[in-house]
């Protein structure tokens, strides 16, 4: 076989094309990710200032002589949390975020910001809300952008909104063009990260929804589609209650996932092939749970064979402020006393995002995780916020009063629309201060918040 003669200057040309097209694959596919910067591991994280609900709420305890909760939801209240930013004008949100940056250096911590405000938002559900366009929302990206600067900021970027695409909502597509609202809401994920991302020490990471939502090969695609390749990485449980076990795993497959699919070899037969990554629903090596981590072997052996020589580089946090007890097991109300019909029941697992009783409060903010690829655990959902009304109206609860009901619960049908039979009351509106939920979930906490 003759090969061809080169010369110096033509071999020159070629091995820097090839260099070339070797980082314009890296950077296309994900294996870079931004970890340029990192979290050092004693990183402290920011205690913003109390929510006027949880204020009222120590000083009526200790109206009532109750100690012993009244010390429960101070000591929450001196754990860092996030700070969400949900709306504004850009000069106002611009000013919160310099706000809180002083209060922060002054604490010599890390401030984690929430950032909330993505056109449609929640699928015009409990949340809903949001920047009219994108222009707006780029303008409102601009001011934070502006407001950061170099100062050392974790940024969350709009939670829920690549785990639940406008093409998820169930939109009526007379009413919404539903295609390019999808297309709109990767373009201002995209422009958020760069935006932000040109801060020196601003660490973006974006939504990769929870353990118990969109399948790993799902997660892995639309986070490449929206920019992962120039975020520091994905954030998992956001105001969800997962056990930490299956956020960590859950989160280790889609990185897993996302170098499989930027991965060359067979012929490049892999590259944006995500689908057949194995996840928390499917393993062609075995019947997989989502709700029993014991199964999870199978795709755990599915991602021991199938990697090849490609390794897993995308980061990850874990939201872990309300999963210290892992999430509602709704088969409790089909048990006496409440024997409520399996319909219910499954409702009510559909709905248990949605303020369940029961919870606690989960392992402390932390950048020492032990575990490669999680960067921190934050507190990133408010604790003791309400995440909405949690009713029937809005698909969240069902319930049959004619099995199970108690003196003072409504009997009309108005009425009971509005009911949260689970707290046997009417939920404060999302964002709204719920009183008998934070002393809950401090009472549960785990680790306990006092000795």
């Amino acid at each position: 076989m003759n090969l061809p003669f080169f010369d110096r200057r033509t071999l020159r040309k070629l091995s820097a094309a090839a260099g070339i097209m070797l980082i314009l694959f890296t950077v296309a596919y994900g294996q870079t990710n931004g970890q340029t910067k990192t979290l050092s591991v004693d990183s402290r994280f920011f205690i913003p200032k109390p929510p006027q609900g949880a204020v009222q709420q120590v000083a009526g305890l200790v109206r009532q002589w109750d100690l012993k909760d009244a010390f429960l939801i101070a000591a929450m209240e001196t754990v860092p949390q996030a700070v969400w930013l949900t709306s504004g004008t850009p000069s106002e949100v611009n000013a919160t975020v310099k706000t809180t940056l002083r209060q922060a250096n002054l604490e010599r911590a890390v401030p984690v910001l929430v950032l909330y405000n993505i056109p449609g938002r929640d699928c015009g559900s409990y949340s809903a809300g949001g920047a009219e366009s994108s222009a707006d929302y780029e303008a409102w990206i601009d001011a934070i952008g502006g407001a950061i600067g170099g100062q050392k900021v974790v940024v969350l970027l709009e939670p829920d909104s690549l785990a639940d695409l406008p093409s998820d909502c169930g939109y009526d597509p007379t009413q919404v063009n539903i295609p390019q609202a999808t297309a709109d809401r990767y373009t201002q994920i995209g422009y958020a990260i760069s935006r932000l991302e040109t801060g020196s020490q601003t660490l973006v990471y974006i939504d990769g929804g929870n353990s118990h939502w969109q399948a790993v090969p799902t997660i892995a695609a639309r986070l490449v589609e929206a920019g992962i390749q120039n975020a520091q990485g994905f954030f998992t449980n956001v105001s969800n209650f997962n056990l930490n076990n299956y956020e960590t795993k859950y989160d280790t497959w889609v990185s897993s996932c996302l170098a499989f699919g930027s991965d060359p070899e067979e012929s490049g037969w892999r590259l944006r092939n995500y689908s057949y990554c194995a996840s928390q629903y499917y393993s062609p090596f075995g019947p997989v749970n989502p709700d029993n981590i014991s199964t999870w072997g199978y795709t755990d052996e599915w991602y021991q064979q199938n990697m090849g020589t490609a390794v897993p580089v995308t980061h990850f946090v874990v939201d872990t402020s309300r999963n210290g007890q892992g999430t509602l097991n709704a088969a409790i109300y089909g048990a006496a006393p409440y024997n409520q019909p399996a319909s219910v029941v499954q409702t009510l697992t559909n709905g248990n995002w949605c303020n369940p009783p029961g919870r606690g409060l989960g392992v402390h903010p932390t950048a020492n995780t032990e575990v490669a690829l999680l960067d921190a655990y934050l507190w990133v959902k408010t604790p003791g916020e309400s995440d909405g009304t949690c009713d029937s109206a809005g698909g969240a609860r069902a319930w049959d009063y004619a099995v199970y009901s108690l003196p003072g619960w409504p009997t009309d049908a108005s009425g009971q629309a509005i009911f949260d039979p689970l707290w046997r009351l009417d939920d404060p509106i999302a964002g709204a201060w719920f009183p008998q939920q934070a002393i809950d979930l401090a009472r549960r906490a785990n680790p306990p918040l006092l000795p």
